[in-house]
């Protein structure tokens, strides 16, 4: 695809994320998307054949869009675990996006939604991050050599979302960024070496 087609099929992408945020999966309309990026409806849909298959390719672009922000790849031990702490923080700050993962996550639980290969993977790619980030952590030392890394990544990944889940629910109750900067603060004095 030619510069200008991925320049394009950016702004597409940027738009439609803002247009799920703000109005959810089913609310959100081809109409107002390729209205807004100038395009007539037939040619958004010349870019994505549905209304779908754009969702997934949204929610594909932001976790792109994250991946490159947050950089967790290259983080390994308590600096990871804080590199979440970060992205929770981030979170903190875009309940509209925060809303459309868990919408969509939570719809996508049954195997026929459109979502649900997306939501399997990016869970996937997610549990395999945290742990290598945890052994290579264990590895230089920073933890303990005998921890149980994919438990511990399970286990984070659910605090994060039930944190988020409950926070969209009771904002004004639940500071999730410091409950869940808590909860690693305690995590990584746990599986420090003794």
């Amino acid at each position: 695809m030619s510069h200008r087609g991925d320049a394009r099929r950016d702004r597409i992408l940027a738009v439609a994320l803002q247009e799920f945020a703000e109005h959810g999966y089913r609310g959100a309309s081809l109409a107002r998307i390729a209205e807004r990026v100038e395009l007539s409806q037939a040619g958004l849909l010349h870019h994505f054949k549905s209304k779908e298959r754009l969702l997934v390719a949204v929610l594909e672009y932001r976790d792109e869009v994250d991946t490159r922000r947050f950089g967790l790849d290259s983080l390994a031990g308590p600096a990871a675990l804080h590199r979440l702490a970060e992205v929770v923080e981030y979170n903190s700050r875009v309940p509209g996006l925060v809303q459309l993962f868990s919408v969509i996550t939570g719809e996508a639980v049954t195997a026929d939604h459109p979502a649900h290969a997306w939501a399997r993977d990016r869970y996937r790619r997610l549990r395999e991050g945290v742990a290598r980030a945890l052994r290579k952590g264990a590895e230089s030392g920073e933890f303990r050599a005998d921890l149980d890394a994919e438990a511990h990544a399970d286990r984070l990944i659910a605090m994060m979302d039930g944190l988020q889940t409950q926070w969209l629910i009771d904002p004004e109750r639940v500071d999730m960024a410091a409950v869940f900067r808590g909860y690693v603060d305690d995590l990584i004095a746990m599986l420090r070496p003794a």
